[in-house]
């Protein structure tokens, strides 16, 4: 297992940006797959992006065009650019590494980080 941690998290306007960043405990070059979560007050956590190895990535449609994932194998960290935010982007995001074995329900995620807080006001 690899240990994560993310920051960048943070209060927001309506239309702003931020970057979340996902530190790895060990190299993260020949990881499967690293992923970004996130979870609302009262909802289910979902996938919003996931950047693969050969750095394939793939999204939610609900952030398609606002959000990109990339990955600096040198710092063993994973980012999240977060752009034109808005009140339903609010939620805790998790990083998370696992492996694909499918579609965009076919991963399996074998370590978490502890998450970081995104409110985005309106």
């Amino acid at each position: 297992q690899v240990q994560l941690v993310e920051s960048g998290g943070g209060l927001v306007q309506a239309g702003g940006s931020l970057r979340l960043s996902c530190a790895a405990s060990r190299s993260i070059a020949r990881l499967n797959a690293m992923g970004w979560h996130r979870q609302a007050p009262g909802k289910q956590r979902e996938l919003v992006a996931v950047i693969s190895i050969g750095d394939s990535t793939n999204y939610a449609d609900s952030v398609k065009g606002r959000i990109t994932i990339s990955r600096d194998n040198a710092k063993n960290t994973v980012y999240l650019q977060m752009n034109s935010l808005g009140p339903e982007d609010t939620a805790v995001y998790y990083c998370a590494a696992g492996t694909r074995f499918g579609g965009w329900s076919g991963y399996s995620w074998g370590s978490w980080g502890q998450g970081t807080q995104v409110t985005v006001s309106s």
